[in-house]
């Protein structure tokens, strides 16, 4: 658990809170990298060294591109929430990829709307992207709902190399404005 009043939170929501993922993480990233619900359309289930590599995959991309998948959490009492963040797609194109991991327990809640939306406009307002691509496993109709209920559109199939599947493929362009 992680304190609610932590000022290590860099963005907030009326109900999230984000920060950087430490080192000392390892449980937070057991307890969702390691849940096999979690993990089923992602590639998974993951092994506990494969969570680690997961883990030390996000802060390497930070310290790297200043970007991962942060984690995030309740700011009512600090409960782990999972995480939602970004990573380098088309660094040349200023396109990032936006993706989010929640607990089966946090599931149909709204979270993962109010999580993404946050990481939307802070790598719009914040990061200077001009786009966000998103993929998701065929098999995963509650994240192509929510993708378009964001304003993302399908532009192609893209192969994800973790499940082997073509996974359905959107972008979302900056507002004018």
């Amino acid at each position: 658990m992680f304190s609610p009043n932590s000022p290590a939170y860099f963005l907030t929501t009326p109900r999230l809170g984000f920060r950087y993922w430490t080192p000392e993480d390892t449980a937070l990233a057991i307890g969702l990298w390691g849940d096999p619900a979690v993990t089923k359309l992602i590639g998974g289930p993951f092994s506990a060294d494969q969570v680690m590599a997961r883990l030390h995959k996000e802060i390497a991309t930070q310290h790297d591109h200043s970007l991962q998948y942060w984690p995030i959490f309740a700011l009512a009492n600090g409960d782990h929430i999972g995480c939602c963040g970004l990573r380098p797609y088309q660094p040349q194109a200023k396109i990032c990829e936006i993706g989010f991991h929640l607990r089966s327990a946090f599931w149909g809640q709204g979270y993962a709307a109010e999580a993404a939306r946050a990481v939307i406009d802070y790598a719009f307002t914040n990061l200077g992207c001009e786009a966000l691509f998103a993929g998701h496993n065929p098999a995963n109709d509650a994240s192509r709902r929510l993708l378009i209920k964001l304003g993302f559109r399908y532009t192609h199939d893209e192969f994800y190399s973790p499940t082997g599947l073509n996974h359905p493929s959107y972008l979302l362009t900056k507002p004018a404005g």
